[in-house]
């Protein structure tokens, strides 16, 4: 619901904030007041035209701002909105913001953040409807048409199990049509991830080998070198020449001797210790002898090592930076394989199962279209007694239901198949004949305004408690309209207002007398400059302006105004019976 709206710099508005209250709001005065300003200011906000030519002369900018609070219809679509943009400021209110440049030059803002046209726009289809405006117009728009319908028929459940299902039939034909391509493409890839899969099974791969060969290849490329160290340390520890006695015999004689010493001095006590070394000489040698006899003058085992690194090192590059990766890599090649194998398999399984969800599809939408039937039969009888009290006794309404074949679509009955979507099989449109003889028409090719809204109000007040766009302006409802006609348009408007905020400008008194808050737009010259000013009317402000739509302010059009707000009221208070 509209709450503030603030207007500077725009057309003859200089500088305007308005506060709103719920229920209908009236805007009366004279022609060129500046009544369609407010509402093209309005329009601009929600994301309409915004050029230039709207600002008021000398001005370098025009801005309007509003704050809405949200209701309980729009507040889950407005707040999933908001955080879908990281825009959320209040769960209970929004700020929409627009200006515009002498330049031309457009700036949009939610919750004082600058974002595109389109967001304001997407955003303001949840807040305001404006009749009479027709490019804002939401009900003129054919895609509307089925939400409001169902929201008639109340089919929220059933279309609920319908979309169930209809997601799971969507997410099978996906993978039907990943299954598909894949099989299109199998000769190729099964060839290739054939190969792949022999050529690393072949290869029989062990995690770690790589590195363990790669010492062994350098055991193999040096084991002259090593074989002869091992020697040379071995002569050195234990077997030693004729010239130099080994570590082991040096070792011996210093036993002995140590031996000898603690025999004349006790005190001298290593022999245990020299012993310990003598043990780990030995221990050394045997060990070094082991590992003569261990390496490997074998130039064919070499030349296999690195046959095997060549091979590794080609796996690893084609599919893989290591081992690891490259069975991996054929674990996947080989699961694939066996998908593309088994995919006529798999296709026709899950073409069973698509079947079956058809089915289903189908029998849902039937009973979907069949409500939608009984609600639109019983809508358009509501809107045309709603029109008869308009005025418009002739005007006819009707909602026009197509299908449309698809070999892919839902199946009724043999070989009849109809195409759908997420909501069914029905593709449904508003319709009216505003005149007899002229037959039916799409809504938004009625040429007449004053028509255009008076069906608008029609459609309305039927459908007062699915329509959830909280805030609804009617700008020339009472066009080519006369005064008895303004009173039952007042009244249906005034009962709109019990569950929407209605704002709406007239310039019919009989009308205007059932505002709950009523606004005089009025326009001031002053040092040779015109500027709009709206003032906000009570008690006996309300009275005279009443009396002034009426003609002179005299005693006889005060009284006539006085009688008018107690017929209003009168009116108002009392049931209507056809609404």
């Amino acid at each position: 619901m509209l709450t503030e709206l603030r207007i500077e710099n725009f057309a003859i508005i200089d500088k305007l904030e308005l506060e709103f209250s719920s229920g209908l709001i009236i805007f009366t005065g004279e022609t060129g007041a500046g009544k369609s300003i407010i509402m093209d200011a309005l329009e601009m906000l929600l994301g309409g035209r915004a050029d230039a030519s709207v600002l008021r002369t000398d001005a370098e900018r025009a801005s309007v701002e509003g704050v809405f609070k949200l209701t309980q219809g729009n507040r889950q679509s407005i707040l999933d909105l908001l955080l879908r943009e990281d825009l959320l400021d209040d769960e209970n209110y929004v700020v929409l913001a627009r200006e515009v440049k002498r330049e031309g030059r457009s700036t949009a803002r939610i919750n004082g953040i600058t974002v595109n046209v389109a967001l304001l726009k997407e955003i303001g289809k949840y807040l305001v409807d404006i009749h009479g405006q027709t490019e804002h117009l939401s009900i003129l728009d054919p895609h509307s048409h089925q939400g409001l319908l169902d929201r008639y028929a109340n089919v929220a459940d059933l279309l609920s199990r319908y979309r169930k299902i209809y997601s799971s039939l969507q997410e099978l034909r996906g993978s039907i049509k990943e299954l598909r391509l894949a099989q299109a493409d199998s000769t190729r890839r099964m060839d290739m991830l054939t190969f792949q899969v022999t050529e690393i099974e072949a290869a029989r791969l062990k995690p770690g080998e790589d590195e363990a060969l790669y010492q062994e290849r350098t055991r193999l490329a040096h084991a002259e070198q090593l074989a002869a160290s091992a020697q040379e340390t071995l002569q050195i520890l234990d077997e030693g020449t004729p010239e130099t006695p080994s570590i082991s015999d040096q070792l011996g004689r210093a036993t002995k001797t140590l031996a000898a010493m603690s025999r004349i001095d006790t005190q001298i006590d290593l022999s245990l210790r020299i012993e310990t070394l003598n043990e780990s000489i030995a221990e050394i040698s045997r060990e070094l002898r082991d590992y003569l006899e261990s390496i490997e003058f074998n130039p064919r085992r070499l030349e296999d090592v690195e046959e095997r690194l060549d091979l590794l090192q080609r796996l690893t590059r084609k599919y893989g930076g290591s081992i690891e990766a490259v069975i991996a890599f054929g674990e996947k090649a080989r699961l694939d394989l066996e998908s593309i194998s088994n995919a006529s398999e798999k296709i026709n399984e899950l073409s069973s199962r698509e079947a079956i969800l058809l089915k289903d599809l189908a029998d849902l939408a039937n009973q979907l279209s069949e409500k939608r039937k009984a609600a639109a039969a019983e809508l358009s009888k509501k809107v045309e007694i709603e029109l008869d009290d308009l005025k418009m006794a002739s005007a006819q309404f009707s909602v026009d239901f197509q299908t449309r074949a698809d070999p892919a679509g839902i199946p009724l009955g043999k070989d009849h198949r109809l195409a759908f979507d997420e909501s069914g099989f029905d593709k449904i449109e508003f319709l009216v004949a505003p005149n007899p003889g002229e037959g039916f028409k799409p809504l938004a090719k009625i040429a007449s305004g004053g028509e255009t809204s008076r069906l608008m109000l029609a459609l309305k007040n039927t459908m007062a408690n699915e329509d959830q766009i909280p805030s609804l302006v009617f700008d020339e409802i009472d066009q080519g309209i006369g005064g008895r006609v303004g009173a039952v348009v007042g009244r249906k408007l005034w009962n709109l207002g019990r569950i929407h905020q209605v704002l709406c400008v007239t310039h019919l008194p009989q009308l205007a007398a059932f505002g709950d808050q009523h606004f005089r737009v009025q326009k001031l010259i002053s040092n040779q400059r015109t500027t709009s000013q709206v003032v906000a009317l009570k008690d006996e402000e309300r009275l005279v302006e009443l009396a002034q739509m009426l003609g002179e302010v005299t005693e006889g059009t005060l009284r006539s105004a006085h009688d008018l707000l107690q017929a209003a009221e009168t009116m108002a208070s009392t049931p209507s019976p056809k609404s």
